[in-house]
């Protein structure tokens, strides 16, 4: 079953999350959306929200999201504060949807996966990049 797009969980603490995602072995996965973005939702909704709920993996995949049009407070990699809008704006989203790969410190891991590609190879463009991200972050 497909998890509701709306329970993708907020990021709050960037340097915490992906730190504890580290521990796991896994990337921090960031989606970039706009609340009236109904692709952003069909990422949410077919993939991002399916992944984050499967226990199957081993490890829990940690998923957040950042609104690019909120002003939500946010801790970036950092530790300095600021808003989902700004830091969106600091990493130059320009499009939404926009899937990034993060380590510690802001790390980029994969290559970002932007817009939605085609719909038949999502999943393997996502699993490719976790893949890839979760390699990278093993390397010194």
């Amino acid at each position: 079953m497909a998890l509701d797009a709306s329970e993708l969980s907020r990021a709050a603490d960037l340097r915490a999350e992906a730190a504890a995602a580290a521990r796991t072995g896994q990337p921090l996965i960031v989606i970039y959306s706009r609340d009236d973005c109904r692709f952003c939702q069909t990422i949410k909704r077919e993939y991002l929200g399916p992944m984050a709920a499967d226990t199957q993996r081993g490890k829990r995949l940690m998923i957040r999201e950042i609104g690019q049009d909120r002003d939500t407070p946010l801790i970036d990699f950092q530790g300095q504060p600021t808003t989902h809008a700004a830091f969106a704006t600091r990493e130059k989203i320009k499009l939404v949807p926009v899937v990034a790969f993060y380590g510690p410190n802001g790390r980029k891991l994969a290559e970002p996966i932007v817009g939605t590609r085609l719909p038949d190879f999502y999943q393997s463009y996502l699993d490719d990049a976790i893949e890839q991200a979760s390699r990278k972050l093993k390397q010194p």
